[in-house]
């Protein structure tokens, strides 16, 4: 079914909703829950509270054009905060670690005009990704938003892992440059 017969569902309030989007995301969005939780049955539990979520969330959003992006997000939202809640400190240690890599390219959190230009930034980091090569581009989303693993990359893009941390280390540095060339303060 398609996304926006889908959203359609939601906004009518229909449970039949909840089946489709299972049916067309499950695997994926329990596949990106795991890969932060590292537990299957955290990792389905995340995706029925996805759904949950979506269902309670979509209207007002109608995300027709973005239902998987939505969804995504709501679903690594969720399992960030599972990990943190039960403190597995194996995936602590990998979510620290990458945070820590991409703390001298992004401001802080917390600042207050980071917080006022949220959507500025937003646009800012898309225009750099943008700027990417499809190989840079994937590499670095799935090394920061899925968080896989080194040896995991270099495999699923037959890289060797070397390349992978040169390429890794590059793009934040450019990352960097960009933001600073368009006016943030790192």
């Amino acid at each position: 079914m398609e996304d926006k017969k889908i959203v359609e569902l939601y906004l009518k309030r229909e449970e039949d909703a909840i089946r489709q989007t299972s049916e067309k995301y499950g695997k994926r969005l329990r596949s990106l829950s795991y890969g932060i939780v590292a537990d299957r049955q955290t990792a389905e539990e995340c995706e029925n509270d996805t759904y949950l979520t979506a269902w309670n969330s979509i209207p007002p959003h109608e995300p027709r054009d973005y239902l998987y992006a939505f969804l995504a997000r709501i679903t690594r939202h969720i399992s960030l905060s599972c990990c943190r809640n039960r403190s597995r400190l194996k995936r602590s240690a990998l979510i620290c670690e990458l945070s820590l890599e991409l703390e001298e390219c992004i401001p802080a959190p917390n600042d207050t005009e980071c917080q006022i230009n949220d959507m500025l930034f937003q646009s800012a980091v898309n225009g750099f990704l943008a700027t990417l090569t499809a190989e840079k581009r994937n590499v670095f989303l799935r090394r920061y938003w899925y968080f896989d693993s080194i040896a995991a990359i270099s495999q699923r893009f037959t890289l060797s892992e070397s390349k992978v941390k040169t390429m890794l280390f590059r793009t934040r540095n450019q990352l960097k440059q960009y933001l600073e060339k368009e006016g943030y303060l790192l």
